[in-house]
């Protein structure tokens, strides 16, 4: 994903003719048996804005809203497998809490139970944890999605769905590539929303 080259980026694109501009106004439910939490939505002012086709969506989510015409209505449910995964147990670690000192001073302010931080692993991937305890002898993480096990269910009307411009697929990559925004964040003034973007 990571293109360095004004010609491979050219390629690429070449490659993606399907790439969808998509513009939706949403709420996402948890789902619980006849239970529904509203977990996030967006307005019709500030909508979630994506391109089909490279990762920003949740894919089924993707796959659902693509055929849509735009003005159409959508009631979609996922269960946690087409969502953000069954809650694995294995994903909750103890760590020391001397990761999360600095010049022998715990970090107190942005450490404590309830905080979503992101960590980097040994091979400088970064990912979100969240910090469900805090101890003497260690800080507990879980590195599940805070959604993983859920059933979710997206409701809204889709927008726009339209062909992305090559300039609006050029910005995804510039994103991807670490050359600037370019795929909805407050940066350029557009909002992803949540859940449906890059919390994937």
């Amino acid at each position: 994903m990571y293109l360095c080259s004004r010609n491979y980026t050219y390629l690429y694109i070449m490659e993606k003719p399907q790439s969808r501009f998509m513009s939706v106004h949403y709420q996402l439910y948890t789902v619980d048996g006849e239970e529904r939490n509203l977990q996030e939505q967006t307005s019709r002012e500030r909508p979630f804005e994506f391109i089909s086709g490279f990762g920003i969506a949740l894919d089924a989510l993707e796959r659902r809203l693509v055929d849509l015409e735009a003005g159409t209505p959508f009631d979609i449910v996922l269960p946690p497998e087409e969502a953000f995964g069954l809650y694995e147990p294995q994903g909750v670690h103890k760590l020391e809490r001397e990761v999360f000192s600095m010049n022998g001073h715990f970090d107190h302010e942005n450490i404590y139970p309830g905080a979503v931080i992101t960590l980097v692993d040994e091979d400088d991937h970064r990912f979100m944890a969240r910090i469900v305890e805090v101890s003497a002898d260690g800080v507990t993480i879980d590195t599940n999605h805070p959604l993983a096990g859920k059933t979710l269910n997206f409701t809204g009307l889709l927008l726009q769905n339209r062909d992305a411009t090559l300039e609006e697929i050029q910005a995804v990559l510039n994103k991807m590539s670490g050359e600037g925004c370019g795929c909805g964040c407050e940066d350029c003034g557009h909002d992803h929303g949540g859940c449906g973007h890059c919390h994937h």
